[in-house]
């Protein structure tokens, strides 16, 4: 068989032999720059994380001291102006009133014991304020089902519970939809507007509320996530070891293109 001179030349030992070129500077230019952008995105990053994880230790230290101090009375219209979630979320509280009956409002979540839904009910307090109550979770799955929610107590009660911010809007990816009953956050005047509570004033807030012998179950009450976990720092440390990695991988191109430009002109 005759052989091929193309391929010869292609694969042969001198074409095995031939050095390597280096490259256009504007190819290094542009790895060069999203190299710096790579590098400064996962810095800042690993600054962010740092910064939450700060905020996550203010917070923990935060709910810490507050679930675990003494009850306070549910803060009346008058200092409603003033009240803020860095100011009075998580602090305990107590109420005594009567349930509306019939003004349930699911609220879609998903718990440790699966998902399921908060059943907010309205109580008009002894103070003349209305006052959204979540009286706990129904639903779950795995052997944690609790069947539906138990119509609220006809008596007065007196509640004790945790003090919880608004959530006006809904959730990121649903936001929610009262005229079709679809709940995804606890927006308080939202719910309000939609079950025609009043004309007594709404609290800007709800509460949480702990378990009672005044409370029939279910819902089940009590499972209010006050423990929380800080992981940010292994976040950190993560985004910095990708900033170094990139800088080390643009480092070693660099060298190795430096090496190939002075090989070129050493065989001139």
């Amino acid at each position: 068989m005759t052989p091929d001179p193309l391929r010869a030349r292609t694969t042969g030992p001198a074409a095995q032999d031939a050095p390597d070129l280096p490259h256009s500077p504007w190819l290094l230019g542009v790895l060069a720059v999203f190299a710096l952008l790579f590098c400064a995105g996962f810095v800042a990053l690993g600054q962010w994380q740092l910064a939450r994880r700060e905020w996550k230790r203010e917070l923990i230290a935060r709910v810490d001291a507050r679930v675990n101090a003494q009850t306070a009375p549910a803060p009346g219209p008058a200092e409603w102006p003033r009240l803020t979630a860095a100011g009075a979320e998580y602090r305990r509280l107590q109420v005594s009133g009567r349930f509306i009956p019939g003004r349930d409002t699911l609220i879609d979540t998903n718990t440790e014991r699966g998902p399921g839904h908060w059943v907010m009910s309205p109580l008009l307090t002894g103070e003349g304020f209305l006052l959204l109550v979540n009286r706990g979770f129904v639903g779950g799955e795995r052997g944690f089902e609790t069947g539906p929610a138990r119509p609220v107590p006809e008596a007065p009660v007196t509640l004790t519970g945790l003090l919880r911010v608004d959530e006006p809007g809904g959730a990121l990816w649903r936001p929610n939809d009262p005229a079709a009953g679809r709940w995804s956050s606890r927006d308080v005047g939202a719910i309000a507007r939609a079950r025609g509570l009043g004309p007594q004033p709404v609290a800007p807030y709800f509460l949480d509320a702990a378990p009672s012998p005044a409370l029939p179950s279910p819902p089940v009450a009590g499972l209010t996530m006050t423990s929380f976990p800080n992981n940010h720092l292994i976040y950190a440390v993560t985004w910095y070891g990708l900033a170094v990695m990139t800088a080390g991988g643009a480092a070693l191109v660099g060298r190795h293109e430096w090496r190939l430009r002075r090989a070129a002109r050493a065989g001139r």
